[in-house]
């Protein structure tokens, strides 16, 4: 009988990563729940896991430090002594700014945690499992992206860049990787209020997709699982938003109904 897996989710303490922790030890995964600033909620999803029966570990850690990545499979090994057979690249950074404002300081913010991290812990876990007999493609990266990266407005320029970027890499670092890891992208759309979203806002806002309904938070976390466990797919990117990337809007969606906010 095989090990039960573990499964890294970065910013797993809340909101969508909370969720991602409990699908995946509903399907009976162990779980690295990453944090960094929300200890509350991480105790609190620890708690959840631990109820479902899996194991269930936290480990913080500043996803915008150089050397997070391989800090993070350090912490992982200390504490498992096993390799997550999944990366789950949630964690990321949404502030607001534009093509006008936006800075060097503030680009960079963003693609380190965005971007450059979730990258490096896909290639740390390549070189690892090259050191490791390992059945090739038995374990994957998911890097969660955004339908902003497949319609596309000009709001939350450095954020939507980081996640472009991160979505071009999902193909190159599949590509790269093969046949050790498997490189999968995620795309959900609007499924917690945002930024300066009102509660109003959140409730018009994330009924404008195809099926004119708030997406199921649920259903993104198990398309993950989806993801992880079926070993056929690498390369490509799975979106799960209630079709809200056929919406074409000139504006983010928050700017684009009534009750913004600030």
């Amino acid at each position: 009988m095989s090990e039960t897996p573990w499964v890294l989710v970065t910013g797993g303490a809340r909101r969508l990563g909370r969720e991602l922790c409990l699908a995946f030890a509903q399907s009976g995964w162990h779980v690295l729940c990453h944090y960094w600033q929300s200890g509350a909620q991480a105790l609190e999803t620890q708690a959840a896991v631990l109820a479902l029966g899996k194991k269930c570990v936290l480990i913080r850690q500043d996803l915008a430090s150089a050397d997070a990545a391989e800090v993070l499979f350090d912490a992982c090994l200390k504490e498992t002594g096993a390799l997550p057979k999944c990366v789950v690249n949630n964690a990321s950074v949404f502030e607001a700014d534009d093509a006008l404002t936006a800075s060097a300081e503030h680009l960079l913010a963003h693609l380190q945690t965005n971007t450059v991290t979730p990258l490096l812990l896909g290639n740390h876990l390549a070189r690892q499992l090259r050191e490791r007999p390992a059945a090739a493609g038995a374990h994957c990266v998911i890097h969660v992206l955004d339908q902003k990266v497949h319609n596309l407005n000009a709001d939350y320029f450095s954020y939507t860049v980081s996640k472009l970027a991160l979505e071009r890499g999902v193909a190159l670092q599949a590509q790269a990787l093969a046949p050790l890891v498997r490189v999968c992208g995620l795309s959900p759309g609007l499924i917690y209020p945002s930024g300066p979203q009102t509660q109003e806002n959140f409730v018009q806002a994330s009924q404008v997709n195809l099926l004119r309904r708030r997406i199921v938070p649920a259903d993104v976390a198990r398309a993950a699982v989806f993801v992880a466990e079926n070993g056929s797919m690498t390369g490509c990117t799975l979106q799960v938003d209630n079709g809200q990337h056929l919406v074409a809007l000139d504006r983010d969606v928050m700017f684009s109904v009534s009750g913004k906010g600030a």
